[in-house]
Order: C-alpha cells, then sequence, then structure tokens
C-alpha cells in the first residue's frame, strides 16, 4: 500500500460524468434557443408554454441530481478522519501530516457550511434516502440536511420524552438519547486518536463524572420509587 499522502485534484479541472456534461449542454441549448418564438401559431406557442410552465420534472431531476452528489460527497468525506495524524503525536519530525476531514473538504472547494451539509445528508439511512429522493416531490438539500442533524431522526416525530412535564428531566433525556445514538456510530478510536495528552485528561475526567452520574440514574431507575 503507498504511503503517499492523498491530495485533492484542483475541483476547477475535477472531471464531470459524460452524460452529466451532456445534459448541461442540452438544458444551455433550450435557455439560449427559444422555438416557440419563430412559432406563427400564437395559440399552439401560448399552449407550449403553458406545458413548459406546469412541467415539474426538470426541477424533480435537478434536486435528486444534486441530492445524491451532497450524500456522496459527505460518504466520502465520512472515511477521512476528522483530525487523523494532526494532533496525535505521533507523526516523526519533518513527516507530511495526512490529509484531515477539513482540509480534503477545503481543497475540493467545499464551504465549511458546504462540508456540513454533506456529512449530515450522509447521516441518513440509504433506505430512507433513496425513499425520499425518488418520491413525486423529492426534498431539497436543506430540508435533507436538517433531518441529518439527529442521528436518530427517524424518531423525532414521535419522541418518548414530549409526555415529561419536567423541562430540565426532559432535556437530560432527550441529552442521553443523542449521547447513546452517538456512541452507536463514533468508535472511541477516532476521539482517541484525536486528542492530545492534555485534552485526554480532560476527557478522563468527564468520563469519570458521567459514569458516576449514570451508576446513581442507573440505582435510582431500578428502585420501585415510582
Amino acid at each position: 500500500m503507498s504511503n503517499m499522502p492523498m491530495t485533492i485534484p484542483d475541483p476547477a479541472n475535477a472531471h464531470l460524468p459524460a452524460k452529466y456534461e451532456a445534459a448541461r449542454t442540452a438544458i444551455a441549448e433550450c435557455e439560449r434557443i427559444d422555438e416557440c418564438k419563430t412559432w406563427a401559431d400564437k395559440a399552439a406557442a401560448l399552449a407550449s408554454y403553458a406545458k413548459q410552465a406546469q412541467d415539474d420534472s426538470l426541477r424533480q431531476m435537478a434536486v435528486r441530481i444534486q441530492a445524491r452528489a451532497e450524500r456522496r460527497a459527505g460518504e466520502l468525506l465520512r472515511q477521512i478522519h476528522p483530525g487523523h495524524g494532526a494532533r496525535d503525536g505521533k507523526r516523526r519530525d519533518g513527516a507530511v501530516p495526512p490529509l484531515t476531514r477539513g482540509q480534503a473538504a477545503k481543497d475540493a472547494g467545499l464551504s465549511e457550511r458546504q462540508r456540513k451539509t454533506a456529512l449530515r445528508i450522509a447521516n441518513i439511512p440509504i433506505s430512507e434516502f433513496e425513499r425520499q429522493i425518488e418520491s413525486e416531490r423529492p426534498p431539497t438539500v436543506t430540508n435533507l440536511a436538517a433531518q441529518g442533524v439527529t442521528p436518530n431522526y427517524s424518531a423525532v416525530s414521535r419522541s418518548p420524552w414530549q409526555a415529561i412535564e419536567s423541562e430540565e428531566t426532559r432535556a437530560a433525556c432527550e441529552t442521553l438519547e443523542r449521547f447513546a445514538r452517538f456512541c452507536e456510530r463514533c468508535a472511541t478510536t477516532s476521539i482517541s486518536r484525536a486528542v492530545g495528552a492534555v485534552e485526554a485528561e480532560a476527557v478522563k475526567g468527564c468520563i469519570a463524572i458521567g459514569s458516576q452520574w449514570l451508576d446513581r440514574l442507573a440505582a435510582d431507575l431500578s428502585s420501585d420509587s415510582w
């Protein structure tokens, strides 16, 4: 396996799929040339314009293409460690630092907002993503990204915590749920490799406090006090 660091080609010179380029050319030609303007039959021209105005298929196809591109970008970004080799203290002096997720996104021409959008869309399970994208009214990239903010987004509308009257207790339960979903999808090594010695001690302190609190909560929930 090559040890050469991964580099991102200049996005301005990146190749696009042949069919994508052909579609762009065809649409650009339609935009430039308006055949209906030359029609002598004004009624036929009016009917054609009305049909074009009501035809939403091109917009829907564009939404699907953009959503799939955003998701694929997010999937590729997820394959790159958020900060691998950046602060783990294991690099030899003079070694070329491995490409981090943030740097890869920047090199690819993605803004911070675009990077987050792509990663959030990639959080959506593929089966659910495809179901929505192939629907008659595919959601926009913005709507998809909003769904991907919550790891367990499919359960948002039927949260079991909504009936809890205490705002503090409800917030605590929601926080525990988010943390549980985070634990399900995030390997501990991805954190341990990204923090330095000072941060590691701080994390250990948080773990100790959290563990004691969780043990007490588990014991309280096991009692018959309620």
